[in-house]
């Protein structure tokens, strides 16, 4: 799995004209990417490493200050762009591997008590956030 995380002060997804996932004041960010080889394990590290990941304002994680977190689906964080100027995709998983996947990363992070906003699968989503610092992450799992 991979994730690229940002700090924000506020974020939200809009589908189709209609506000699918927001969150404001300090959390996170989250866009998340399912490869062809991740489990339900991996899932569960991410949303546990997400959840105590100590990048909020005073080195606080969003278990310390029970800050919201938005996460959203994002294949092409698995895009190979190294050969020519069309990337591939091929590392990253199809849909049926990959949704249930990111699903999990948001139950295993309400499981711990987090609250969780959501964009999509699949759709066409607008993003749209404000980054504080800026701070932004990438975690490879």
């Amino acid at each position: 799995m991979r994730a690229v995380v940002q700090r924000v002060s506020s974020a939200r997804v809009v589908v189709d004209g209609s506000v699918t996932g927001e969150i404001t004041g300090p959390g996170l960010m989250v866009l998340v990417g399912v490869t062809h080889t991740d489990t339900r394990a991996e899932a569960a590290r991410l949303a546990a490493k997400l959840w105590g990941l100590r990048v909020l304002e005073g080195e606080k994680s969003c278990s310390d200050v029970n800050a919201p977190l938005l996460v959203v689906s994002q294949f092409t964080l698995y895009g190979d762009a190294r050969k020519g100027r069309r990337p591939t995709w091929q590392a990253a998983a199809p849909g049926p591997v990959a949704e249930p996947l990111v699903d999990a990363v948001v139950e295993e992070l309400r499981a711990l008590g987090a609250h969780v906003e959501t964009g999509v699968f699949g759709a066409d989503m607008k993003v749209t956030l404000t980054n504080e610092g800026p701070v932004t992450l990438i975690l490879d799992l």
